[in-house]
């Protein structure tokens, strides 16, 4: 009987559908993990979770529809109502309105932090990011507590990080501001501090995340390094 026993747990084992394999990615504003996170989910032929244009988008509804940052049962009612997805190009759709680029203005992520810190919102934001974790066949998310809070028990969990001179650099250039550097490097300290300091699913690096310190060099050896790890390499930046 024991060695049935054996054998039917071996043979569900083996007809067992192979769990989709979920690629989280966490670090500070800045650390290039929108750019790493979309170049190694096309490597690995899998969809790309952008967390933050998710709460970047009911930022700008909230901004449209005239709610406070501050407003949480508001904030909260508006989340638990939107038709929210990402259309093929990963970009952010909202009752089949595409919010890109719209969700990258100055008053979005002036206001973003202090939105995505109501308990409220994470709750439904998180709930439905675990949604897309069960229903897509597999993917690369990025955020501020993905690692932590939205996937943790990922297939495999990077905190990605560099510091916040070399995160203002390639903002600056990517804005096409090089000479704002130093604002900006002043805005990231203060979204980091908001981002670490919230008292809920705050910016941390987790235990048994891998930590990759992205200074001096480019994405797409991050990605490389990243497609690595994720195939059994071992290798590291």
């Amino acid at each position: 009987m024991h060695d049935e026993q054996q054998r039917a747990v071996a043979e569900a084992t083996a007809n067992a559908p192979e769990r989709p394999l979920v690629v989280a990615i966490d670090g500070p504003a800045g650390a290039g993990k929108s750019t790493v996170a979309r170049g190694l989910a096309a490597k690995l032929g899998l969809r790309f979770l952008d967390t933050g244009a998710m709460y970047r988008a009911v930022t700008l509804l909230a901004i449209e529809a005239g709610i406070a940052p501050s407003d949480a049962p508001q904030l909260t009612a508006l989340c638990e109502d939107l038709e929210l997805d990402f259309d093929p190009a990963g970009q952010v759709v909202v009752d089949g309105r595409c919010l890109e680029p719209e969700i990258r203005r100055a008053d979005v992520t002036g206001h973003v932090s202090e939105v995505s810190a109501q308990p409220g919102v994470r709750a439904a934001i998180v709930a439905r990011q675990q949604e897309f974790g069960r229903r897509w066949e597999g993917l690369v998310a990025e955020g501020r507590d993905t690692t932590t809070v939205v996937f943790p028990d990922a297939s495999h969990r990077f905190y990605l990080d560099a510091s916040p001179a070399e995160r203002a650099r390639r903002r600056a250039l990517e804005l096409g501001v090089p000479d704002e550097v130093d604002r900006i490097q002043a805005e990231i300290e203060l979204r980091d501090g908001k981002d670490s300091g919230r008292a809920h699913s705050p910016l941390i690096h987790g235990d048994g995340v891998e930590l990759v310190q992205t200074d001096g060099l480019e994405a797409e050896g991050v990605i490389e390094a990243l497609l690595e790890l994720v195939r059994g390499g071992g290798v590291q930046p």
